[in-house]
């Protein structure tokens, strides 16, 4: 408990930190040199290497949500609502929020160990002896691959945990699937799944961000290290949860009305 709380504090005093490490990297991603070809090997490892287990969740989402909202919703008779239901709440809400809890858990620590390391042995510091800027070598990179790789791993998420609803509603309540296909085209508008999208967008940045600010930070050889990429996954997964919660409103508000 003492260990979470002073996680917390830390996190609350490091925020001006790490929103001046995000100017300073959006600033370096529009002048030159520009460093495509480490984008491209960041795309690969957190796009295509998280497919797997994006496939995974996606249908396991679908899965288990339509057999607990199709049973309990078949006590009232509702049955018929639940392509609707489970749609709407994978294009609004699961499908950005689990896939990105789950990105913040493989890439989150893999960034807070790999560039923590640097850190510890001084390979941060020998770049920056070489006149090239850290951040935009290691950061740039590792922040647009975020941005760009989880909306489409979200959507890849959605996708399937749409057609894994589809399967329980046509083995368990005798739903064709083109009545259910009807009921997700009826319910589920463009607006449902750009705001998903554009919540995976952010949480790809918090991921990035708050694990490069706290790999340069890094202190206390092996054990530092392994510190920092507890601290990244907490608070990373804790960051997204908070932001979600206040763009979900502010699209409910300004948006869907």
């Amino acid at each position: 408990m003492k260990e979470q709380r002073t996680q917390l504090s830390t996190l609350i005093f490091s925020i001006g930190e790490i929103y001046h490490l995000f100017q300073k990297t959006i600033l370096a991603s529009f002048s030159r040199p520009f460093y495509f070809k480490r984008l491209i090997e960041q795309i690969n490892y957190i796009g295509i290497g998280s497919l797997s287990i994006t496939i995974v969740i996606g249908l396991a989402m679908g899965l288990v949500m339509t057999i607990n909202f199709g049973y309990g919703l078949k006590k009232f008779g509702g049955t018929l609502y639940v392509p609707a239901v489970v749609s709407l709440s994978l294009a609004r809400e699961m499908a950005p929020l689990f896939t990105s809890l789950l990105i913040a858990g493989r890439v989150g620590s893999g960034i807070a160990a790999e560039i923590g390391a640097m850190n510890v042995t001084q390979q941060v510091d020998a770049l920056r002896a070489l006149g090239t800027d850290p951040i935009r070598v290691l950061v740039v990179p590792r922040f647009w691959a975020s941005v760009i790789s989880l909306p489409l791993l979200t959507a890849l998420s959605c996708a399937l945990g749409i057609l894994g609803g589809l399967v329980v509603c046509m083995n368990e309540f005798d739903i064709s699937a083109g009545f259910y296909f009807n009921k997700v085209f009826q319910t589920v508008k463009i607006a449902d799944y750009l705001s998903g999208l554009v919540k995976a967008m952010i949480f790809g940045g918090i991921i990035s961000i708050m694990a490069c600010y706290k790999s340069f930070n890094t202190v206390g050889g092996t054990k530092g290290v392994g510190l920092t990429t507890t601290w990244v996954v907490v608070m990373s997964s804790i960051m997204i949860l908070i932001t979600d919660f206040f763009i979900s409103k502010i699209f409910i508000v300004f948006w869907t009305n």
